[in-house]
């Protein structure tokens, strides 16, 4: 597969996809994950064709087109790497998780901690005002606070809301990263 594939379609395999658009590739997982293809050990493997792995998972014709839909939508959307954001989706939330907790207007405070099996995991809170050691960015009205030191590796990032059966939550795709942990919540350069 050209690593200038425009669209992904239901014939490239898993591994392709990721390679692809290694700048979507934690968000794109995320879809695949969620849409039933995370069993270790069971039919879906990363050689496989996104039908393969859905047929033999046995999902209907109809899942494989809606998740195929679903992960060029995700393409589609604009990212820009020399900022930190957050997706419409992830704002909202963030925004009405302030104004249940009586905090309207208040930031988000993004970091990454030492942590997990390899090496650092993200970490959101509440944030009321940027400290002197931060950088802010704005994203659809939500101001992220980080610390300057950090912003080498984390700008790019995005940060979105996740809510499906396997769970739900704010999720973070990171260009900088190299690896991640198996389960997911830790992560190395």
């Amino acid at each position: 597969m050209e690593k200038s594939q425009k669209k992904i379609s239901r014939d490239m395999t898993i591994e392709s996809i990721l390679s692809c658009f290694p700048h979507k590739a934690q968000r794109l997982s995320h879809e695949i994950t969620s849409a039933g293809l995370h069993c270790v050990g069971c039919h879906a493997a990363t050689w496989e064709t996104l039908e393969a792995g859905m047929l033999g998972h046995g999902m209907a014709e109809e899942s494989i087109d809606r998740l195929v839909g679903k992960l060029n939508k995700l393409l589609e959307e604009e990212s820009d790497h020399n900022t930190i954001s957050m997706t419409p989706r992830a704002a909202k939330k963030y925004q009405e998780i302030l104004a249940e907790d009586g905090k309207e207007g208040w930031g988000i405070r993004f970091e990454e901690r030492m942590a997990g099996c390899n090496g650092f995991e993200y970490a959101l809170d509440y944030s009321e005002k940027a400290l002197a050691d931060d950088q802010t960015f704005e994203s659809h009205g939500v101001q992220i606070h980080i610390k300057k030191s950090t912003v080498g590796r984390l700008l790019g990032s995005e940060i979105d809301y996740i809510d499906s059966l396997n769970g739900s939550g704010f999720k973070v795709s990171n260009p900088n990263v190299k690896s991640s942990c198996g389960c997911g919540t830790s992560h190395n350069y």
